[in-house]
Parts: structure tokens; C-alpha cells; sequence
């Protein structure tokens, strides 16, 4: 939760990434991880990029669903083995799963506890990049968080708030919502930057306010 907040208070961070520290992403949480680590990285208010450089299992893939963006390899694979095991999901994958791949995707990877290649993953929406090996998964994250790193942190908020706040409104609530946040966004130095920096073709200073 200290690395969470680290995250955010940081001016020079702009996106933060995990991923793991072997072969795999992660084969589970040990017994007293606090529920509460996984709902604090998933408020971060930045682009946060789960890096799936292999297994990602049980309390892994639930960390993993909390981030914005998720990129794995081919022969990785992603399950929940929980229920068969006499347990259940407690780190939000019964919610956030479900809303990546559908109910009925979501029931049966929990149903079953049957894995996901990389390439189910992806065509399920589980994950947003898929790679053939480690040096391309290397390649595609550097890229991404470079191009993340480029966008204003603001912005980034707005945007974040705009679609998890929607997940819970009606569209026509979702709308309004989306229209008080530009209007927000247009009265900023951050918004006057961009403009300018569009119209002077070079790429835009940030700095979120």
C-alpha cells in the first residue's frame, strides 16, 4: 500500500508497471495478504500496466485485472483455481473479471479452473498485447509506457474516473458525467498546452494542473 502511495504522490512518475520477478507473473498471494493491496493499486490514478511475463494464477490474475492495461506471451496462461480448491476469488476477480471477458466466460475460468493460453486471453479481451516471446513482450511494454508517459496526468484522471464511475451509471448518466469532466479539463493550463503544442506541431509539456 506504501508502494501505491509512493506512486501517486510522485511528480516524476508517470505510469507505473508490474510484473514478475521469475518465469512467472504470479502463482497466488500467500495466506495474509490484506484484500485491501489489490483495491489500492487499482486507484492509482495513472496508467498502471500488469507485464503477464508468464503464469499468472489465482490472487495473480486478480492483481493483474485491477490494472488499466494488461500485455502477456503466447505460452503464457491465466486461471482462477480457486473453487476447485474449496475456495473463491477475494481479491475483486468475481467483479472485474466478469466485466473484462463476460458472465459466461468469467463463470466458467471460475467454474472450472481450466487455464487460458495467451492467445484465449487476448481473443477474449482478458489482455490488450499479446507477444510471441519475452524479447517482444519487452519490446511492446517499453513502447506502451513510453506512449503512456507522454500523456498529460490529468487527462489520464479524468479519463480513468470517467470509466470507472460509468460502469455504475446509465449511459445517459455516463454522458453527462463525461461532459462535466471536459469542461473541466478545458479550464486547465494542461488543456492550453496541448492545443499549442498542436498547432505548433512539437510535443506537448504536461503538467497536470
Amino acid at each position: 500500500m506504501e508502494l501505491a502511495e509512493a506512486v501517486e504522490d510522485s511528480e516524476s512518475l508517470l505510469a507505473f508497471a508490474i510484473t514478475g520477478a521469475g518465469t512467472a507473473f504470479c502463482a497466488g498471494f500467500e495466506p495474509d495478504v490484506n484484500p485491501r493491496l489489490v483495491e489500492t493499486l487499482a486507484l492509482i490514478s495513472k496508467p498502471t500496466l500488469a507485464i503477464l511475463n508468464g503464469d499468472a494464477y489465482d490472487e495473480g490474475l486478480e492483481l493483474a485485472l485491477a490494472f488499466d492495461l494488461r500485455a502477456t506471451m503466447i505460452g503464457a496462461r491465466a486461471a482462477l483455481t480457486q473453487l476447485p480448491r474449496g475456495s473463491l476469488p477475494h481479491f475483486g476477480g468475481t467483479q472485474r473479471l466478469p466485466r473484462l471477458v463476460g458472465a459466461t466466460h468469467a463463470l466458467l475460468m471460475m467454474l472450472t479452473g481450466e487455464p487460458l493460453s495467451g492467445e484465449e486471453a487476448m481473443r477474449l479481451g482478458l489482455v490488450t498485447y499479446l507477444a510471441r516471446d519475452r524479447k517482444e513482450l519487452d519490446h511492446i511494454t517499453r513502447e506502451l509506457l513510453s506512449t503512456l508517459a507522454t500523456r498529460g496526468t490529468l487527462g489520464v484522471r479524468l479519463v480513468k474516473d470517467a470509466v470507472r464511475k460509468g460502469y455504475d451509471m446509465t449511459i445517459e448518466q455516463g454522458i453527462r458525467l463525461e461532459e462535466d469532466l471536459y469542461a473541466l479539463l478545458q479550464t486547465t493550463a494542461d488543456r492550453a498546452e496541448g492545443v499549442r503544442a498542436f498547432l505548433e506541431k512539437r510535443r506537448p509539456l504536461f503538467k497536470g494542473a
